[in-house]
């Protein structure tokens, strides 16, 4: 989260420089790049306000038993969350989705709270995040653990997956083929439908075929040759054990890792974790 808030700052300290350096050969903008630094700021704060506005609500009234403070909170924060999808942004889309997923983290990481109201704010944080900035793959791994695992709303991460990937290309970012197997993963594991799973495993070795990126003829391999197995059979075991397995790799806690394993394991394959850490996967027979 801290490396997050630093990288945010980075770039708003990029976006200051260049305006300063354009207003000194372009005098004619630089009223107007003066006042979008104003009122960046402004933007931001009128979007966390609401986010904020639960804080003081809660000291409001001690005697609110806990779980309708957080009840409470749910329903602003959601509210805000709204709101912000319809506010300018002045160009500095990166930057707020920056500080949203900064937001992200601190509501998903609130495990208390998460224990009593659930995660079902999850997907309305990404609807702010990818549409301001859908070229960040991190964004995707958590909006897929979130949404789908934690929030058990696999239908509302691939809306906004497919959103994020109707801005991508083949070739940027260069690890665009990633995201079409995060896609994929939700289809087969969560929504039980193979057939679109399929087209998302196609889509990412094609994509990773046409990439720069080095993880990319490894991908493109593994994603094809799940994409045929899916051809044959849309409920291929083959195929949902490769799924899991990317789910245990992209797993930040114990309770989807174990998950992982006990579903390849149901499904005939065996995980083998070395003393270093590393994992390797026994696939079941051919099915």
């Amino acid at each position: 989260m801290f490396e997050q808030f630093c990288t945010s700052l980075e770039k708003l300290s990029l976006v200051r420089e260049h305006l300063s350096m354009a207003a000194l050969t372009q005098n004619q903008n630089r009223s107007f790049r003066g006042i979008l630094l104003y009122l960046l700021p402004i933007t931001i704060l009128a979007g966390v306000l609401p986010l904020q506005i639960q804080r003081l609500n809660a000291l409001k009234d001690e005697t609110e038993p806990p779980i309708t403070q957080l009840e409470r909170q749910v329903r602003e924060t959601a509210s805000g969350l709204e709101m912000v999808q319809r506010l300018p942004t002045f160009g500095f889309d990166t930057l707020v989705a920056d500080w949203f997923f900064l937001r992200f983290l601190q509501y998903f990481g609130d495990d208390e709270a998460r224990a009593l109201t659930g995660y079902k704010l999850s997907p309305d944080f990404f609807r702010v995040i990818i549409p301001k900035d859908p070229y960040f793959r991190l964004y995707y791994v958590f909006l897929s653990a979130s949404t789908s695992n934690y929030a058990a709303m696999p239908d509302e991460s691939v809306a906004i997956i497919t959103q994020g990937l109707d801005r991508l290309t083949p070739e940027f970012p260069d690890d665009g083929f990633y995201i079409w197997r995060y896609r994929g993963v939700d289809e087969l594991l969560y929504l039980g439908d193979g057939e679109a799973a399929q087209i998302s495993y196609q889509t990412s070795a094609d994509w990773a075929l046409q990439s720069s990126h080095p993880e990319a003829p490894f991908i493109a391999e593994n994603s094809q040759r799940t994409a045929d197995f899916l051809a044959n059979n849309p409920l291929s075991k083959q195929a949902q054990v490769n799924a899991w397995a990317s789910v245990l790799g992209n797993a930040f806690d114990d309770a989807t890792r174990q998950r992982a394993i006990d579903r390849i394991n149901a499904l005939g394959g065996s995980v083998f974790i070395s003393e270093a850490g590393e994992i390797s996967i026994q696939f079941p027979p051919d099915d």
